[in-house]
């Protein structure tokens, strides 16, 4: 009966055409002015915005001229040794003397260059075909320090020519990152075996080709004459020394800046 007397009640009252409607509360307000703001600072971002990215790369420091293992050309046992390791030879130098059924023979550089590994020793017995020495070539003690990367072959196409390279140096991370530039990227991907031929080194191969075929990119570094290693740093001075090659480097090379819209956009 209650129900029955509200509804004719309403029937017999005249419609509140003249009160306001409230169509939505100010919270919901507030959100909705938050929303239309994001939305159009995001479309600004992604108009006139630009993203950068990095890609890093394991390498070494090196001269750019690659190594060679030298081998003996004889059998017999090692009677003198004539270099150490590190030290600079000119092509053809003698690097050990090895004493044969028919006499003694002398090991020769090939070409000029820094001997970076000498595995003969002293009264060891060596066969023809065995490593004897690991030379890294070079013209001269002035050459240039550059930085070789190895870099994914699936990344290499992203990588231009002038970009800013920052490369941590293990040995000398304290001391902040050393800077260069990409001179060169390779034009092929090179397998374990192509980087051993490059590099001298099997192991360092085995450790750069890891997950497979890489693409090497050279970097020169920038030089500095306010810097004891003569190249710039993150850091005021840099190390209190020299570099030297096959140092191990870790680089970070800073891709070409892309605007949003290109990759938010099919």
């Amino acid at each position: 009966m209650q129900f029955r007397q509200q509804a004719l009640s309403k029937l017999q009252s005249p419609e509140a055409l003249d009160l306001p409607v409230r169509l939505a509360r100010p919270q919901g307000l507030l959100a909705l002015a938050v929303t239309v703001v994001v939305m159009a600072a995001a479309s600004a971002w992604a108009v006139t915005g630009s993203v950068s990215s990095t890609l890093k790369a394991s390498g070494i420091l090196t001269y750019g001229q690659g190594s060679y293992v030298l081998q003996s050309p004889v059998t017999g046992q090692v009677t003198g040794l004539y270099v150490r390791e590190g030290r600079r030879v000119a092509a053809h130098a003698p690097l050990l003397k090895v004493r044969t059924e028919r006499g003694d023979r002398v090991v020769r550089a090939i070409d000029a260059g820094r001997v970076t590994a000498l595995v003969a020793r002293m009264g060891s017995v060596v066969t023809t075909g065995a490593d004897v020495a690991t030379l890294e070539r070079t013209s001269s003690a002035h050459d240039p320090l550059l930085a070789l990367l190895y870099v994914p072959a699936t990344s290499a196409a992203n990588v231009p020519a002038g970009a800013p390279v920052d490369l941590t140096v293990p040995a000398a991370q304290s001391y902040g990152v050393l800077r260069g530039t990409v001179k060169a990227v390779g034009r092929a991907a090179q397998t374990k075996r192509q980087v051993t031929d490059t590099l001298g080194d099997g192991d360092l191969a085995a450790q750069f080709t890891k997950g497979g075929s890489r693409v090497p990119v050279v970097v020169k570094l920038t030089k500095s004459a306010a810097t004891t290693s003569g190249y710039a740093w993150s850091s005021q001075g840099g190390p209190p020394y020299a570099l030297t090659s096959m140092t191990l480097a870790t680089g970070a090379v800073h891709l070409a800046e892309q605007r949003p819209i290109d990759w938010l956009l099919p």
